[in-house]
C-alpha cells in the first residue's frame, strides 16, 4: 500500500512538474516570438532588442540562485509556487506596457521567477523519481519546456497576426491556478524533510559548504562552465532563431511559425530519446554526444541551407540541440548531496546563465554588422565547449537523490 501511495505521488508530481514547466518555457518563447513585433513597435536595434533577452537570462539567473537556495531553507514545493506566482503575473503585465523601458524592467522581474521555478522543479522532480528511470522521467520533463515552445508558437502563429502581441502576455495569467494546486496538493520530498530533520551544531550557510569541500567545490565549478556554455548556445539559438527565419530566410510569420513547430516537436523528441538513452548508456556519454553534434550541425544548418531543405535542416537540428537537456537535470542533480543540492545546482545553473545573458546581445550586435545567420552559426562553438568539460572532468552518479551521503560509485 505504501508503495503504491508513493508511485502515486511521484506521478502527481510528475504531472504538476510538466505543466509548470511547460507554461515556464511558453513564457521564455513568447518574447522571441513577439521579438519581430516589438523591434518595430518600439524602434529598436538589432542590438537593443539583443538586450531585452539579455536582461530576461539576467533575472533567470538571479531567480535560480535565489530560489535554489530558498529551497534549501524552506521547502521545494513552497517555493516553487511563490516563483510561479511572480513569473505569471509578471508576464501577464507585459500586455499593458507602453515603452520600452516599461517592458525591460518588467521583463527581469519576471524573469527571476521563470528561473527559479525550473531550478526548483527540476530537483523536486530528481527527488521523487527512482535512480534506474531518473533520467527518462527528467529527460521526458525537460521535454515540457519544448511543449511549452510548441504551445507558444502555435498561440503565436493564430493570435499575433490578428490581434497583436499583447494578447499573448495576458495569457500567462493562467498558470496562478496551478501554482495553487501544487501548493495544497504535493508534500515536500522526503529526502529534504529528512535533511532538515538531522541535528545540526551549527547552521551552516549552504554556499559555504560547497566552497569547504574541495570535492564539491571543483564539480561545481565545472558546472558553472558548463552551464555557460550550454546556456550561451541554447538561449543565443531561441532568442534570434524565429526572427532569422522571417528578416533573413525571408518568410511571412505564419510559414515561420509553422517551421517552428517542427523544429520543437523534433525538440520534445529529442530530450526524452536523450533521457532514455542516459538511464541505459549513461548520463555522460549522452550528454557529450549532445553537445559535439550541435556543434557540428550549427554551421551546416546556416550555410547549406535551400528553401527546399531547410525545413527538414530545421527538423534534425531540433532533434540535437535539446538532447545535453534531457540529460541535464540529472546529470547535475545526481553531482550535489541532498543537504546543499538545491544552493549547488541553482548556484551553477544560473551562474553559468549569467554569462549566457551576453549571447542574444552579441549575436544582435554581429547581426548588425554581418547576419544574425553568422552569429547562430559562431554558437556551435559554445556547444562543442559544453560537450568537452564534462567529458573530461565531471563524473556521473555521485551522490543518489534519495541519500543524504555519497553513492559508493567512483
Amino acid at each position: 500500500m505504501e508503495k503504491t501511495q508513493s508511485n502515486r505521488t511521484w506521478i502527481i508530481v510528475f504531472i504538476a512538474s510538466f505543466l509548470g514547466l511547460m507554461v515556464d518555457g511558453m513564457d521564455i518563447q513568447l518574447l522571441s516570438l513577439t521579438l519581430p513585433s516589438l523591434i518595430e513597435e518600439f524602434q529598436m536595434t538589432k542590438a537593443t532588442a539583443g538586450l531585452l533577452s539579455t536582461w530576461s537570462l539576467i533575472g533567470m539567473a538571479t531567480g535560480g540562485i535565489i530560489g535554489g537556495w530558498l529551497s534549501d531553507r524552506y521547502g521545494r514545493v513552497r517555493m516553487a509556487t511563490y516563483m510561479m506566482v511572480i513569473f505569471s503575473v509578471g508576464t501577464a503585465l507585459l500586455g499593458f506596457v507602453q515603452t520600452y523601458e516599461q517592458f525591460l524592467v518588467i521583463r527581469f522581474i519576471s524573469a527571476i521567477g521563470i528561473g527559479a521555478e525550473y531550478s526548483i522543479v527540476t530537483m523536486l522532480m530528481a527527488e521523487y523519481v527512482p535512480t534506474k528511470k531518473r533520467t527518462t522521467i527528467l529527460g521526458t520533463l525537460q521535454a515540457a519546456y519544448s511543449v511549452g515552445y510548441l504551445v507558444a508558437a502555435l498561440l503565436a502563429g493564430a493570435i499575433l497576426p490578428l490581434y497583436g502581441w499583447r494578447p499573448l502576455f495576458f495569457l500567462s495569467i493562467f498558470p496562478v491556478f496551478l501554482a495553487i494546486y501544487i501548493r495544497r496538493k504535493i508534500p515536500e520530498p522526503k529526502g529534504w524533510i529528512e535533511a532538515k530533520q538531522q541535528p545540526q551544531k551549527v547552521k551552516e550557510n549552504e554556499l559555504f559548504t560547497i566552497f569547504k569541500d574541495s570535492k564539491i567545490r571543483t564539480i561545481f565549478l565545472f558546472w558553472i562552465l558548463t552551464s555557460t556554455f550550454l546556456q550561451f548556445g541554447f538561449y543565443g539559438v531561441g532568442t534570434w532563431l524565429p526572427t532569422y527565419i522571417v528578416t533573413e530566410l525571408g518568410f511571412d510569420f505564419k510559414k515561420m511559425t509553422g517551421y517552428l513547430v517542427g523544429t520543437y516537436t523534433a525538440l520534445i523528441i529529442g530530450k526524452i530519446l536523450a533521457g532514455w538513452l542516459a538511464d541505459r548508456f549513461g548520463r555522460r556519454a549522452v550528454y557529450i554526444i549532445g553537445g559535439l553534434s550541435t556543434a557540428i550541425f550549427l554551421p551546416i544548418l546556416i550555410l547549406y541551407h535551400t528553401p527546399a531543405n531547410i525545413i527538414i535542416l530545421l527538423t534534425i537540428f531540433g532533434f540535437l540541440y535539446g538532447a545535453q537537456y534531457g540529460v541535464n537535470g540529472t546529470y547535475m542533480s545526481e553531482s550535489f548531496p541532498t543537504h546543499i543540492r538545491g544552493t549547488a545546482v541553482g548556484g551553477a545553473y544560473n551562474i553559468g546563465r549569467f554569462g549566457a545573458a551576453m549571447a542574444p546581445i552579441i549575436i544582435g550586435i554581429i547581426a548588425e554588422s554581418h547576419s544574425i545567420g553568422f552569429g547562430l552559426a559562431m554558437l556551435g562553438i559554445a556547444y562543442a565547449l559544453s560537450g568537452i568539460i564534462p567529458a573530461l572532468f565531471i563524473r556521473e552518479k555521485m551522490y543518489d537523490p534519495f541519500e543524504n551521503k555519497a553513492n559508493s560509485s567512483t
